[in-house]
């Protein structure tokens, strides 16, 4: 038969089952639904059901996906109990009085529900539930009995922090939830649900403080996450691509994070934190440019030396983007800008490469590029050992073959540490992608080119916004209050507003600021014996 007739008759198995069983709901009989049931489950090896007689007389059958519950939890807390209380009431086939008061008297477990629809039960077991059946009972006992593998709480990888909570996000959406709910302890934190993905059906959730979050906001995040059509979510990223605003932008327009703190520090700013099931990352929206280059713990600093460390970051970040380009600018279209002192040296460096500059920068930083990128993929015990042989051994060994000269190697080194010190990964690899179209017009119409580039990319970045809000806000449109939290870090008594730019319901973040120095009690003149 071919593959295209054996996958027409292979379709979906929940709408196969309503066709050949001509109904939605479940029946009487209590053979009848577990044949139905059974009929859609058939080649799946991890599908169980085990028959047993509640109270001794009533026959009953527990079905379930092996590989997605806790068995000792049904043994204990499910078949126990039924198979050794007495003195049921009656069953009634037209009502759930009956499997109401097995809920409330007999059973142990605190979640379970009432259902009378088949696709209800399907979902439910694909969800780690567990289904009672009873004879006579046209409804059935969704019971919770799920048991999820997941891995412990360790420190984030990509945002490690010297001072600060070492905790990260897991994959697990529950424990992430009980993460920021022990840092958040109010009862206007809001925690509500939704569920993407017509196949995967991914549980996303949706946290923000009722109190201060804005409700345009909220609405616009619930908008834009139920007008996601897709079969399948995979990761937080793929939510990250369908509600940004310019997805033809190389700049990230969401911000993720694996840090609970962080997490939590933007919700009470007023932002919209987004958890995905099965991903370690939360994403916060809106987002500005300034985030990427801050870190939680720039609060746990004093204020001078958090200032000096962003104005460096910032540095870094520019030097990244330009550095290189300007080097190609110099040496082809305008070198008496080097100094008296460097020209010997810049003229006898590159005395026998065989490429124009340009072709040597581009050259050095696509090899760059590739060392990056096998270094990240390969394993942890080789990677740090390639990456030393890399920069070392293959750089030393191209200049004395004279492909590159010296001081192009010091540049593309310089140009790359200083994409290493942006906090944020992905807004990192923007910045170093944009070098390579800078290069390309810098090689060819020099100065006049690169200033032409970094002209288009800034006015890109001041057109953009995320869910309405400015990205280059607090600098365009000009906010003095957020400037106190951009470029540099004021004291946190000075910081008494949160962001105007998120229009928050409660914009008084400090009530009352530190207005006298501290006192000194135990200072020789002001207490105990002076004459010491």
């Amino acid at each position: 038969m071919p593959f295209w007739l054996n996958k027409t008759k292979e379709k979906d198995r929940h709408s196969y089952l309503l066709s050949n069983n001509g109904y939605s709901n479940l029946q009487d009989g209590l053979q009848s639904n577990l044949n139905a049931i059974r009929n859609v489950f058939k080649n799946d090896s991890d599908f169980f059901y085990r028959s047993f007689h509640i109270a001794g007389t009533i026959p009953s059958v527990a079905i379930y996906i092996g590989s997605l519950v806790d068995k000792e939890v049904i043994n204990r807390d499910v078949i126990q109990p039924l198979q050794e209380h007495r003195n049921a009431p009656v069953t009634n086939n037209e009502s759930k009085a009956y499997l109401e008061w097995l809920l409330d008297d007999v059973l142990y477990l605190c979640d379970g529900e009432i259902v009378i629809e088949i696709q209800s039960v399907l979902d439910a077991l694909l969800h780690g539930k567990t289904i009672i059946l009873i004879e006579g009972e046209r409804h059935a006992l969704i019971l919770d009995t799920s048991k999820t593998e997941k891995r412990g709480i360790t420190q984030p990888e990509t945002e490690r922090v010297v001072r600060g909570p070492r905790e990260g996000f897991i994959e697990h959406m529950q424990t992430n939830i009980s993460l920021l709910r022990n840092r958040l302890p109010v009862a206007e934190f809001r925690v509500e649900p939704m569920e993407i993905g017509k196949k995967t059906k991914t549980k996303i959730t949706i946290c923000y403080l009722e109190s201060i979050a804005n409700p345009v906001l909220i609405e616009e995040v619930k908008r834009r996450l139920s007008d996601i059509h897709i079969d399948r979510i995979l990761d937080a990223g793929y939510i990250e691509q369908f509600i940004e605003d310019n997805p033809r932008s190389p700049f990230p327009q969401v911000q993720n994070t694996e840090r609970p703190d962080k997490t939590i520090g933007s919700i009470l700013e007023g932002r919209v934190a987004i958890l995905v099931n099965g991903s370690p990352y939360a994403l916060i929206v809106p987002s500005i440019f300034n985030q990427f280059y801050h870190t939680s713990e720039d609060y746990n600093e004093r204020w001078m030396i958090t200032s000096i460390i962003r104005i460096i970051r910032f540095m870094a970040l520019i030097f990244s983007l330009t550095f290189s380009s300007f080097y190609v600018t110099v040496l082809s279209y305008h070198p008496e800008m080097i100094p008296a002192k460097f020209v010997v040296a810049a003229s006898s460096g590159r005395a026998g490469v065989p490429f124009p500059v340009v072709v040597e920068v581009i050259l050095m930083e696509v090899a760059m590029e590739i060392l990056r990128e096998a270094t990240v993929r390969m394993p942890q015990q080789v990677g740090g050992a390639l990456s030393i042989v890399g920069v070392l051994v293959i750089g030393q060994a191209a200049v004395m073959a004279g492909f590159v000269s010296p001081i192009t190697v010091v540049i593309i080194a310089m140009s790359t540490i200083g994409s290493f010190a942006t906090p944020s990964y992905n807004a990192a690899t923007a910045f170093r992608m944009l070098r390579f179209p800078l290069l390309f017009l810098s090689g060819a119409f020099g100065l006049l080119g690169l200033s032409t580039g970094l002209i288009f990319i800034i006015n890109h970045m001041l057109s953009l916004r995320s869910f309405g809000v400015p990205y280059m806000a607090p600098v365009s449109p000009g906010d003095y209050s957020g400037l106190k939290d951009s470029l540099i870090r004021a004291p946190l008594r000075w910081l008494r507003n949160r962001p105007t730019q998120l229009h928050p319901q409660d914009s008084n973040r400090v009530d009352v600021g530190i207005k006298k120095g501290p006192s000194n009690p135990l200072h020789r003149n002001k207490g105990g014996d002076s004459n010491k």
